[in-house]
């Protein structure tokens, strides 16, 4: 008989999301584990939690470690939500993630003749993230460890903080002075910035999701992978133009010319997301390129770009391979962004047209075919979810050959889905970020026979991240 705050012994034999392992007790109960395990992990966990078919359980000490358990780079790892693999070895990861995949399609989506490929890997297991996303909170997270020290004794003040969120804690931050998977100017102008709004902190309160009062709210920073060009965007409630001046020139001094363009956005939303309504211009055009293959790309403060330069590459390429394109096809791109697989298939096909709901996105789409005169390619901004503008909109351009839907993590809206069932092209090319809405929206294309899967590959995009890219080809059936 278990009972609650009981201490376990247990062998963990898989893991899960939301950071949580499993494995079975001798009398075969199932035990969910919270906590950085590794598989071939023999773990001490404390139960929090009894059902009738399973236990939960947060672990409290590691008995016997993994063949593929190392040491993290990271002294953050264990508190920031981002890196939770960094614990194991990359061929574990890379093993893992294709088991993602797989598990999802099978146990989610019900498709139970379809074998993943082997996952293709990342050949920069850090600093290859050409964004990164920090935000301001005016609560302070602290370590385990900064918990028993006296509040006047710490070394960083307890009410500001500029870093990544703690997981499932969205009022607090980290306070991080390096991340391993940002770029040496993307640190260098997190700390720049931090020592500015400290020193100015009575002008730049930071923003209150409780109060709805203060003005900052997130650092973004973009780095060009392959034309090195670095954006600063700094987000708050309003523009200060003195402010935002003296911390240009200060970046300034710190990145010397390597910093091409800084913009302030503002937003007067009432979240914590990192995208601004107006935005003020104050160093270089306001955007910057980026070059994949042989395009190169225009890249605002709030366009959608993969953030994995070398990576992305890999994936547009494999794109191709699962669009199987033909001169004579005409192809739609949804949720096209700046336009980076449109632009990949337009000298494979007759035309495609790209289907953006972000205004700024599709004036960098039309300005990127611009620049390479490319005339196949259109581009439309439209809510996937308003079927009756879908036929409208999408029927001059003439029915698609081939559909290629690149959706956010949260997957397509069920009523995009059905538009797409409606659409019906003889294949559909679906780009995931997120297996369990691959297996969800592969399991509404497939429910009804109009559709069946062929192929999937996963393709490493984060490495040291639980987090998986997967390319997957649908047919339309004869019948």
């Amino acid at each position: 008989m278990y009972k609650k705050k009981q201490l376990v012994k247990v062998e963990i034999i898989d893991l899960g999301d939301k950071n949580q392992c499993f494995g079975r007790m001798e009398d075969g109960i199932a035990i969910f584990v919270q906590g950085p395990a590794a598989v071939g992990d023999v773990v001490t966990a404390e139960i929090f939690k009894i059902k009738k078919k399973y236990l939960a359980a947060r672990m409290c000490g590691l008995v016997k470690p993994s063949p593929h358990r190392i040491d993290p780079a990271c002294p953050y790892f264990g508190l920031c939500g981002g890196c939770k693999w960094q614990h194991m070895d990359y061929a574990e990861q890379v093993r893992l993630k294709r088991k993602q995949v797989q598990d999802a399609l099978g146990h989610l989506g019900g498709f139970k003749d379809i074998e993943c490929d082997e996952c293709i890997p990342a050949p920069n297991l850090f600093g290859y993230r050409n964004k990164m996303d920090f935000s301001f909170t005016d609560l302070r997270y602290l370590t385990p460890a900064e918990m028993d020290i006296d509040p006047g004794d710490h070394e960083k003040p307890l009410d500001f903080a500029l870093g990544f969120h703690a997981p499932g804690c969205f009022s607090k931050a980290i306070d991080i002075n390096h991340c391993d998977l940002s770029t040496n100017e993307m640190n260098l102008t997190l700390n720049t910035v931090r020592r500015f709004c400290l020193a100015h902190r009575t002008e730049l309160p930071i923003y209150s999701t409780h109060s709805h009062t203060g003005e900052l709210r997130n650092l973004v920073v973009r780095h060009g992978g392959n034309t090195g060009e670095f954006m600063v965007n700094l987000v708050t409630s309003t523009h200060n133009p003195e402010l935002m001046n003296n911390l240009c020139e200060e970046l300034k001094a710190a990145l010397g010319d390597r910093m091409t363009t800084f913009v302030n956005n503002t937003t007067s939303a009432k979240n914590t997301v990192a995208f601004g309504e107006k935005e003020y211009v104050l160093h270089g055009p306001g955007y910057i390129t980026d070059r994949l293959g042989d395009y190169t790309y225009r890249i605002s403060a709030n366009s959608f770009f993969q953030t994995n330069t070398v990576q992305a590459e890999k994936l547009y390429n494999l794109i191709l391979e699962q669009a199987q394109l033909k001169s004579t096809d005409v192809v739609y791109d949804l949720f096209c962004g700046t336009g980076s697989i449109t632009l990949f298939a337009s000298s494979h096909c007759k035309k495609v047209l790209g289907v953006e709901l972000v205004e700024s996105s599709v004036r960098d789409a039309r300005e990127n075919a611009k620049r390479h005169n490319i005339d196949n390619c259109e581009f439309i901004k439209l809510d996937l979810k308003d079927i009756k503008h879908i036929r409208n909109d999408m029927a001059d351009f003439g029915a698609p050959d081939v559909v290629i839907t690149d959706p956010p993590r949260a997957g397509m809206n069920p009523k995009a889905v059905m538009a797409l069932l409606e659409i019906a092209p003889p294949a559909i090319v679906y780009v995931s970020c997120n297996p369990a809405s691959l297996a969800r929206d592969g399991q509404m294309l497939c429910e009804e026979g109009q559709y069946k899967l062929v192929s999937c590959q996963p393709i490493d995009m984060f490495p040291q991240t639980n987090h998986v890219e997967s390319v997957a080809r649908f047919e339309k059936t004869l019948s």
